[in-house]
């Protein structure tokens, strides 16, 4: 699967691509592993995982890792710094492709993939487990998770669209997401959300029927 020259508007999600909205503890991002080649939809939430998660610390960067099934050398103050800095502007990319403003999430993409460029490597520990694997250019332990954050994200745009990045239509919220459902019809990024946010418009209507005069006393009011 590679990335096309053209933003690719197949709404289609593949079988076996699970979406996690909230995972925790050291539960893997992406359900789907693939045999010799990238697991790009991994990599794509690995952006979401970081949108989504508090930076005020390096234990928070750890719980980044962490989520993502991620294993790598100790983060260090450098690390987090970067991360705060990737972090508004895959936000960005979200918001903009929830706006279906595509030509500006691709070129805030792409900056993103000049600054935080790959270079792709063959891991594994023997041969019946050799496949490929994004790594970023630097010795920081963030320059390889966000290379592939990044990288994983840009596939995603060029192989189901822009439109299938999503922002919490919960305001309270603000998190993002990437819509894997059939019909690109996802709104919030959990069923909590989606939840809590049935439950006060459904009270709003309430209060607001209850406000008002009934029809047949309109007169003598």
């Amino acid at each position: 699967m590679w990335c096309h020259t053209a933003v690719s508007r197949r709404r289609a999600v593949p079988a076996g691509v699970a979406f996690v909205s909230q995972p925790t503890g050291t539960q893997r991002i992406g359900a789907t592993d693939y045999l010799g080649r990238v697991n790009f939809d991994a990599y794509a939430h690995r952006a979401v995982a970081l949108v989504n998660s508090r930076l005020e610390s390096l234990d928070d960067l750890r719980g980044i890792h962490a989520i993502a099934g991620w294993e790598s050398a100790a983060p260090k103050e450098r690390d987090l710094i970067a991360y705060r800095r990737v972090q508004s502007r895959l936000s960005d990319v979200f918001h903009l492709g929830a706006a279906q403003r595509d030509t500006e999430a691709v070129t805030a993409i792409n900056l993103l993939l000049e600054a935080y460029p790959v270079q792709p490597r063959i891991s594994g520990h023997d041969t019946s487990d050799w496949h490929m694997h994004v790594t970023g250019r630097g010795s920081a332990a963030s320059a390889e998770f966000l290379a592939g954050a990044i990288w994983g994200l840009a596939v995603w745009l060029c192989e189901y669209g822009s439109a299938r990045f999503g922002v919490c239509a919960d305001e309270r919220c603000g998190n993002v997401y990437l819509d894997t459902s059939s019909n690109c019809c996802r709104r919030f990024c959990s069923e909590r959300c989606a939840t809590r946010s049935h439950v006060a418009a459904h009270r709003a209507r309430k209060r607001a029927a209850g406000d008002e005069v009934p029809t047949e006393f309109a007169a003598v009011v």
